[in-house]
């Protein structure tokens, strides 16, 4: 006996309205990092971004947060470094190992990207209808739900 509660929908719906909502939600974060603009790929940004969030962060807990390999952290820490956007500082519980840290400069350019990308993204939703953007309001709410039960 499945222990999963019943669902509401069909097979038919879940057949049609996954993959029309993956292609929607893909598309729509490549327009948003394309119109971030900036020199850094999307790793590297996602990188910054949990590390000024979660931060401080040994590499081996940004590879874990980030879903990627330690050698894929390190070389991507790396470049981050570079560009002066982290910094790395001796673990004060393990002075063997460093934690990182967002800089001034690297907060800065996610506020930057992040008012692009929010700007962009208001000026599209400022053609739509009020209930449009209710649905919408809706449907933010459902995929942060749906995010959050992901983390547990």
């Amino acid at each position: 006996m499945s222990t999963k509660p019943p669902t509401s929908t069909t097979p038919e719906l879940d057949e049609e309205l996954a993959p029309r909502l993956r292609l929607a939600i893909v598309r729509t974060a490549r327009r948003l990092r394309q119109e971030a603009g900036g020199d850094m790929g999307p790793s590297q940004t996602a990188a910054l971004a949990t590390i000024e969030r979660h931060g401080p962060l040994a590499p081996s807990e940004l590879a874990e947060r980030e879903r990627i390999k330690r050698p894929t952290a390190t070389r991507i820490l790396g470049h981050l470094e570079r560009a002066g956007l982290v910094e790395r500082v001796r673990d004060p519980e393990d002075g063997r190992s460093a934690i990182l840290s967002a800089t001034a400069a690297g907060r800065a350019l996610l506020r930057r990207l992040r008012a692009r990308k929010t700007a962009y993204l208001a000026d599209r939703l400022g053609s739509l209808e009020a209930d449009e953007l209710a649905t919408l309001e809706r449907a933010a709410d459902l995929l942060e739900r749906m995010l959050e039960g992901e983390r547990s």
